[in-house]
């Protein structure tokens, strides 16, 4: 097993991806320890679940929503609502990144979808790059709390846990976060003086809410189907694609067969790599569980800590270290599954730890140097990487006091999912 572990340490250090280090060091040990045939049944396994087909739909819906123009008139709305606020369009763009998050259950889906639209605007106010390109950046980690959200999918996944309770347990968080980043925005933005819109008149906003309305029922739609068991999330994710798909042809009339192929190109290419990916962590959970790593690390947390919280800051520092440097999927998948069992034998509930778990990893995607998010933000808006880096310092703060929240008061995470039964 040492040896393995060096190979793959020899791999990763060489920038091969780390999808491929994976996988190759999981079909070498199944090679000395089953044959191919047993790597091949394990592949077919990780991936062969109804509860990830949810990701593709999620996807797909994701970037209807971006070609048919509907992340616009969300944009448009949220300014009417909020625009007038010190801080102006930093108030927008987190609401419009709350809104839009009830549709594409993405981070970077966000960032790429409302970023461009969302920085151009900023810009054309006077507001600098960094700041532009940060408060897009950290607004964009709501996607993956409110539901849809593609990560909670995963988790709900790997962990046997009811995908519906996580999507409920991340509402309040994702308000919390919306809430913490817009109270960061207007100190900023008080101190800097920046523009600010008149207050727009009721008719003006109603006008506007009007605009946006059908898609704004999207969350609606899947939170209520979810709640009342009309369909399960799985099912969710496919009605919001063909609800995206029914606004952009026959209500916005902004879609049509020539922009087709370019979304289904996206979406095949982004649910290939997850796909890929989860293949590869079924090979190397099958190695772990072989070789009772899980059991050893559970044996270690309980013999050091019986104590929940003491549990859940150590997880906490060790994601937000991992995800200095290894892609957030990749934890997920390669290190929750050793950790959710511990989580469960000290007492914490699984939809509880999810939530944390992907707040962590949404803190983690804003993260120099690995911040995928960062990364994005800076490739739409055109904002040279270093500045951005530096200036989304100030906005990681608030989204920590409300991951410590979250770990201190369980409550605010299962309220929701209570109600469920």
């Amino acid at each position: 097993m040492w040896a393995l572990f060096g190979g793959w340490v020899v791999l990763l250090i060489s920038s091969m991806p780390i999808t491929f280090t994976i996988l190759i060091t999981s079909v070498v040990y199944m090679l000395l320890h089953g044959g191919i045939m047993m790597a091949a049944q394990r592949a077919v396994a990780g991936v062969n679940s109804f509860t990830l087909l949810a990701i593709p739909f999620f996807i797909l819906s994701g970037n209807l929503m971006n070609v048919t123009g509907i992340t616009d008139r969300i944009f448009k709305f949220a300014k009417s609502m909020v625009g007038h606020i010190p801080g102006g369009l930093g108030h927008v763009n987190i609401l419009a990144s709350l809104l839009f998050s009830g549709m594409s259950g993405s981070a970077h889906a966000d960032a790429g979808g409302l970023g461009k639209i969302e920085i151009q605007a900023m810009r054309d106010d006077g507001y600098d790059d960094g700041f532009s390109g940060a408060i897009t950046a950290s607004s964009s980690v709501v996607g993956p709390l409110m539901p849809p959200s593609i990560p909670m999918v995963i988790y709900g996944a790997i962990a046997s846990v009811s995908v519906g309770k996580l999507f409920m347990g991340g509402i309040i968080p994702a308000i919390l976060c919306s809430g913490s980043l817009m109270i960061m925005v207007y100190f900023i933005a008080k101190k800097r003086n920046y523009k600010v819109y008149p207050k727009m008149s009721f008719q003006e906003r109603i006008v506007s809410f009007f605009h946006a309305f059908p898609a704004l029922m999207t969350p609606v739609i899947i939170i209520a189907g979810i709640f009342s068991g009309i369909f399960t999330p799985t099912e969710a994710a496919a009605v919001t694609s063909l609800y995206a798909l029914i606004l952009g042809t026959f209500v916005y009339k902004s879609f049509d067969l020539k922009k087709l192929r370019g979304v289904l190109q996206d979406t095949i290419s982004s649910t290939v790599v997850i796909g890929f990916l989860m293949l590869s962590i079924s090979l190397i959970g099958y190695v772990l569980a072989r070789e009772q790593i899980p059991q050893k690390i559970s044996m270690f947390f309980v013999t050091y800590t019986s104590n929940p919280i003491i549990f859940l800051l150590s997880v906490n520092v060790l994601l937000l270290i991992l995800g200095t440097f290894i892609e957030t999927m990749a934890i997920i998948l390669l290190v929750i599954p050793l950790l959710v069992p511990v989580a469960i034998s000290l007492g914490i509930d699984p939809v509880h730890f999810g939530v944390v778990v992907v707040m962590n990893m949404m803190i983690g995607i804003l993260t120099p140097p690995m911040g995928v998010s960062l990364f994005v933000v800076a490739k739409v808006g055109d904002i040279p990487f270093p500045l951005l880096a530096k200036s989304i310092i100030p906005f990681i703060i608030p989204l920590f006091i409300v991951l410590v929240l979250l770990m201190l008061v369980p409550e605010i995470v299962m309220f929701l999912p209570s109600l469920m039964g």
